[in-house]
């Protein structure tokens, strides 16, 4: 057994060494086994040593891409991969900048349009008119609808439509609100404030007759508003998302980057004396 160990201890000695230089060995059994002994391990720290420096933290490689996308992967010495999160990164941020100011612009433009052409004034005006036609149950004389400033009372205006029931199905919210600007252009009974609708409070209006063509205008210049945010609340979703993918698949890559699987085959030359021996190898090195 002894004879066996020292001649695979030579041979891994050879291996070890066959590049760079040639084994001493003492030829005496025990001496030349603690050498052997001695040259593996110190050869196996040292490999272990420079492969340890190799490996990668997943952890810290998913913190670097959440924190900015792309750089987990420049972590990983992926550049091109890490140049294409961070310029969907630039790309979405400038989508989602560029689509909410244009919202806001148009958000403005279509207010200032509303406060032009539409009037509570001439809304509460008809309705008030007309609440027996629309409702027989309804006595205009009970609701204060205007002050004694003329300026409408609009707890009472709210009241009214409340009791009008029908196609009045909503009460107009507060002046100014988000809700008061959709309101105005989305539903039916607001048609009449409108000033192409006319001052008119005996002018004819039912339910389901054309809309002014100020009414159609402005619901089309409050859906392109909300079509800008739309586009920016989407960009916003693509950079959170850039953010969280590019976490994963960098801890993903990371992993894969540790993983490495290493074979060969050779045949090594070894001189007994004057007779020289040749083995064939085989080394699988897995790394996890």
């Amino acid at each position: 057994m002894k004879a066996i160990f020292f001649i695979l201890s030579f041979l891994i000695i050879v291996n070890i060494y066959g590049q760079t230089g040639n084994a001493i060995l003492s030829h005496s059994m025990n001496l030349d086994n603690q050498i052997s002994k001695q040259i593996i391990q110190k050869e196996y720290s040292s490999q272990n040593a420079q492969e340890n420096k190799k490996r990668h933290s997943p952890l810290l490689a998913g913190v670097l891409s959440f924190a900015v996308p792309g750089a987990g992967a420049v972590y990983n010495n992926q550049y091109l991969k890490a140049a294409i999160y961070l310029g969907v990164e630039v790309v979405a941020i400038a989508i989602g900048v560029t689509y909410d100011k244009k919202g806001d612009d148009q958000t403005e433009f279509f207010q200032n349009y509303a406060n032009q052409h539409w009037s509570v004034r001439r809304y509460a005006q008809w309705t008030l008119a007309n609440a027996q036609k629309i409702n027989v149950l309804v006595n205009p004389d009970d609701y204060n609808v205007f002050d004694d400033n003329g300026n409408v009372n609009w707890d009472e205006l709210n009241r009214l439509e409340g009791d009008l029931g029908g196609y009045y199905s909503h009460r107009l919210a507060p002046y100014g609100d988000q809700q008061y600007y959709e309101m105005i252009g989305k539903y039916s009974q607001f048609n009449v404030g409108w000033e192409e609708f006319g001052d008119d409070p005996n002018k004819p209006f039912n339910y389901g007759d054309p809309l002014t063509k100020q009414f159609e205008y402005y619901s089309e210049q409050r859906g392109l508003a909300n079509t800008y945010y739309d586009y920016a609340k989407w960009a916003v979703i693509a950079v959170i998302s850039n953010h969280i993918i590019s976490a994963f698949e960098s801890a993903w890559a990371t992993k894969q980057y540790n993983k490495t699987i290493q074979m060969n085959v050779s045949v090594d030359k070894v001189n007994f004396g004057y007779f020289v021996e040749y083995f064939p190898k085989f080394n699988v090195k897995i790394q996890f």
